[in-house]
């Protein structure tokens, strides 16, 4: 037994090496293509991964305005916020939030998806959403993740 000895590697900090990666949101659904970005925020996608150490890779998502929702969502979904005073509290469907600010949907349904702590507010600041095709990432040569 004593030659058989597993051990759980856990990373360092000095044996991080964090990539870029740019996702081409056309025509892609809002929800599944968030969970993969998550997973690439949180660095599951990696054997190394591990919980409570930020060792996720960057993302760069464009054409974030050409996303779409299955079903009756675009109509139907509501983002609210409150503003903290009495009667404070707004709304926007989906279509009206895609008129507006189309890189907040993304930038939402990723938040959501990640760890309410430090560390996920760590792991959120490595996204960049852009409405158009273009971003200014490129002497960071960026991947294209599928």
């Amino acid at each position: 037994m004593d030659t058989l000895s597993y051990k759980t590697k856990s990373l360092k900090a000095s044996e991080l090496d964090p990539k870029w990666h740019v996702i081409d949101a056309d025509g892609e659904v809002v929800g599944r293509m968030c969970t993969k970005i998550a997973d690439v925020l949180r660095g599951k996608h990696k054997p190394s991964y591990t919980p409570h150490m930020d060792c996720g890779d960057y993302v760069i998502v464009v054409n974030a305005e050409k996303v779409r929702f299955t079903g009756n969502k675009m109509d139907q979904k509501e983002y609210q916020r409150y503003s903290g005073y009495p009667g404070g509290q707004r709304s926007l469907t989906a279509k009206e939030m895609m008129a507006k600010k189309p890189f907040a949907i993304i930038e939402k349904a990723v938040k959501g998806m990640l760890p309410k702590n430090r560390l996920g507010r760590q792991q959120f600041k490595k996204l960049f959403v852009y409405a158009g095709g273009e971003h200014p990432h490129q002497a960071q040569k960026p991947a294209e993740l599928k």
